[in-house]
């Protein structure tokens, strides 16, 4: 949910800057998450523009010791439980009424969206996925999800979803305007991966790569038994990324690695390390049961990356060049793609052409200049 109250013109013919404050995400800087990612970069650039942005941030990921701002956002730091499920309900609650007294000229949280209408804030929603989707969560926990996207899409003054497919969806389900606005990529750092990818054992173009957060929709554990069934290639599996709990999956995850040769797992990674693995890899791998628009994805493809995707609409729309399918959960298909990936070992990357149009329509700076446009014309509409 984002927030939206010009306090000051930048420029003598510019429109004033406006008062943003971004709710429903965990943290940032590098804390894991495509939401955290895309607010993260968001934020940096809508200051660039001149809004006055602030993040809400739940405590268990931002150090208390942190410093309260970041390249120019003001970062509050909110206590939350450690528990799932209540966790972004709890936060969500608590920064809404945080933003009821800072007064900011917009938010955005979708569960809590008429609240934040009978407190006189101006709401903007940017729905990313379908999250009551998710295996993980049971009926009650889908059905407060479901209720989300319903007043979020009904009561909002303004409406984003990250992918095309989305918001049709949320367009003919609620009978609302929602614009569509990717999700963004920096450039890809110029790096040589050697010693750090000799760090980690691996060898350049010899090893598959995933990178997401250890959660049952993104499926690693198909990954892991697909793998397995290639036997000695000469490949490896790496996999990065962390769990936000100690669930039964990530265990499972765990044990299922201890269990593969060749399956490596990373943890968590970031800045160079992260943009080495990208540099390095033979092939980037995402099994996902749903998505909204992997940032993972996109920056695999600007790091030339050749990619192997489940077969579901978002990883459809990006439109990759050579990209690889796979029907979501079919173990033996996605084993015979890494297959055939493994033959076409030594074949040229992604074109820079095609590199250079993944920049093009994720481009950070683009995609604030299009969202500062839905919060203008919330701020329009009250």
């Amino acid at each position: 949910m984002n927030m939206v109250s010009p306090p000051r013109q930048i420029a003598a013919d510019a429109p004033p800057g406006l008062r943003v404050t971004m709710l429903g995400l965990r943290g940032f800087p590098n804390v894991q998450g495509g939401v955290e990612r895309h607010v993260e970069h968001l934020s940096r650039e809508l200051s660039h523009l001149g809004c006055s942005v602030e993040a809400i941030v739940r405590g268990p990921y931002v150090n208390k010791n942190a410093d309260r701002e970041w390249q120019g956002i003001r970062l509050r730091r909110l206590w939350s439980p450690r528990m799932k499920g209540l966790e972004p309900f709890v936060h969500t609650f608590l920064g809404v009424l945080h933003a009821a007294w800072s007064r900011p000229d917009g938010i955005g949280p979708a569960f809590f969206t008429p609240l934040g209408r009978m407190l006189g804030l101006n709401v903007v929603v940017t729905h990313h996925m379908a999250n009551y989707e998710n295996e993980k969560w049971d009926g009650f926990a889908r059905a407060i999800l479901r209720f989300g996207e319903r007043v979020g899409m009904r009561l909002s003054q303004g409406r984003i979803a990250v992918s095309q497919s989305l918001a049709e969806r949320m367009s003919k389900n609620y009978r609302v305007n929602v614009r569509t606005i990717p999700n963004g990529i920096d450039p890809p750092l110029r790096i040589r991966p050697e010693s750090v990818l000799q760090s980690f054992g691996l060898t350049p173009g010899r090893y598959f790569l995933t990178v997401a957060r250890i959660d049952e929709q993104k499926r690693q554990l198909d990954l892991i038994a697909a793998f397995a069934r290639l036997g000695q290639t000469g490949w490896k599996l790496v996999l990065v990324g962390g769990a936000d709990y100690r669930s039964g999956y990530a265990r499972s995850v765990e044990e299922a690695a201890r269990a593969t040769s060749g399956v490596v797992m990373l943890g968590v990674q970031s800045g160079k390390s992260l943009a080495a693995l990208y540099a390095g890899a033979g092939t980037f791998v995402l099994p996902s049961s749903h998505e909204g628009q992997p940032i993972a994805v996109l920056e695999a493809l600007s790091y030339g990356c050749r990619v192997v995707l489940s077969d579901i609409a978002p990883h459809r729309e990006i439109g990759a060049d050579g990209a690889r399918y796979f029907a979501s959960g079919d173990i033996p298909a996605l084993a015979e793609q890494l297959h055939a990936s493994c033959q076409d070992d030594g074949e040229p990357r992604l074109s820079e052409v095609e590199q250079a149009r993944i920049m093009r329509v994720h481009n950070w700076a683009r995609i604030a200049e299009s969202t500062l446009e839905v919060y203008r014309a919330a701020l329009r509409k009250k």
